[in-house]
């Protein structure tokens, strides 16, 4: 039965991970018949839209203090975001609402302002916000749960951006979006890895309002993504992601500059211009920078495989899941959702922050005859576009 699908993110266009999510789901349930609208916040970067005029009016946390304020409000359901919401739905009349990140930018009042409707309301998490204030459970650097027991350690550890003011922001904004109130307004929640869903069951939320769904290579990178064989492939490895301290990105570069072995790095991010100067004498690394979908699926497919060695608590990568399903394997961290992604044959995996570590498994890695053409059929049959709809359909 074909519905009316309303999809929610706080931006829309290509930025992040859950961007990307949003913009693969919206062709995916289109191609299927389904009629989708999205409704975001208004950006100048954002798609064009029949209904940007409804979109919640833009809000950002630099700048001015009396926008600041303005954007601290709309974190708790203020400055427009319900009004706006309303107003999509007297619009589009949706049968489904499907929530992605919406914290900060947009609020958590949206799910309510739904399920006062009766409109089925399901929520993908892409982060771990729902159960860490600060979204990472990260505190300085260091893997964090201490908000699990008690939410006021995200003041008294000030792990949000390591201020008191910003930690205190987001401790009132878990205190009113509580446990209790998101899953009287939520029909289920969506964790794209069985790691996160173990976060969530041990925070107290009910098995049955969770699913564990998978993210998914979408149509249009999967014609993109060529399993290349042995003759094909090129004598470096592959990075793709954000240049920051939790990604590990340093101890990769430190490790792979004592190797003959080429790195191929694409992204950005706050460490780039460092490590650019640091490793600028070493000839196997190269940043590539920011690169489309076509360049960063040529660079996997061709690469002897990819590294993830993430030092955070990874939900369920999008990087890992393009390089299997070019066939090519992934080294991985041991940490968050990467392991699962990663079976017998499909690659290797070592404990996260350990470079001797790393260095063996890049080692094992590099000299290994892998079977590229059986970890891609392996890989496109489990995160398949028609898989992931037929999950969800099953929700809906």
């Amino acid at each position: 039965m074909k519905k009316r699908i309303l999809l929610v993110n706080k931006f829309y266009y290509r930025r992040g991970g859950d961007c990307v999510y949003t913009l693969a789901l919206e062709r995916l349930l289109l191609s299927h018949g389904h009629d989708v609208a999205v409704w975001s916040m208004s950006h100048s970067l954002n798609l064009q839209s029949d209904y940007a005029s409804l979109f919640a009016p833009g809000v950002g946390f630099d700048g001015p203090w009396r926008g600041r304020l303005q954007a601290m409000a709309r974190t708790l359901g203020y400055a427009g975001a319900k009004r706006s919401f309303a107003a999509m739905l007297d619009a589009f009349r949706p049968d489904v609402v499907h929530l992605n990140n919406i914290h900060s930018y947009l609020s958590p009042v949206i799910a309510e302002v739904a399920a006062r409707r009766g409109i089925k309301t399901v929520w993908t998490l892409h982060d771990y916000k729902l159960v860490c204030p600060s979204y990472s459970c990260l505190c300085r650097g260091e893997i964090c749960e201490s908000c699990f027991a008690d939410r006021t350690a995200v003041m008294r550890r000030r792990c949000m951006k390591g201020s008191l003011v910003a930690s205190a922001a987001a401790f009132i904004e878990a205190l009113k979006w509580n446990r209790q109130r998101l899953t009287e307004s939520v029909d289920r929640f969506i964790c794209p890895s069985r790691f996160m869903y173990t976060k969530m069951l041990g925070c107290g939320f009910s098995a049955d309002k969770l699913a564990v769904i998978n993210n998914f290579v979408s149509y249009d990178a999967a014609a993109m993504l060529p399993v290349c064989d042995d003759a094909a492939r090129e004598d470096y490895c592959c990075y793709v992601g954000r240049l920051s301290p939790e990604k590990g990105v340093v101890r990769l570069l430190e490790v792979l500059s004592r190797m003959d072995l080429r790195l191929h790095l694409i992204g950005d991010g706050p460490l780039a211009d460092a490590l650019r100067g640091r490793y600028a004498s070493c000839g196997n690394i190269r940043f590539l920078g920011n690169c489309d979908a076509a360049e960063v699926a040529r660079q996997l497919s061709h690469a002897k495989f990819s590294v993830m060695p993430s030092e955070w608590y990874e939900n369920c990568p999008l990087s890992v899941i393009e390089s299997l399903c070019a066939g090519t394997p992934v080294v991985g961290a041991k940490i968050g959702g990467i392991p699962e992604l990663i079976d017998d044959g499909d690659g290797l995996c070592f404990n996260p922050g350990d470079e001797t570590a790393l260095s063996a498994a890049v080692m094992e890695a590099s000299s290994r005859h892998w079977n590229y053409d059986a970890i891609g059929r392996r890989a496109f049959s489990r995160f398949s576009a028609q898989r992931h709809y037929n999950s969800l359909t099953d929700i809906y």
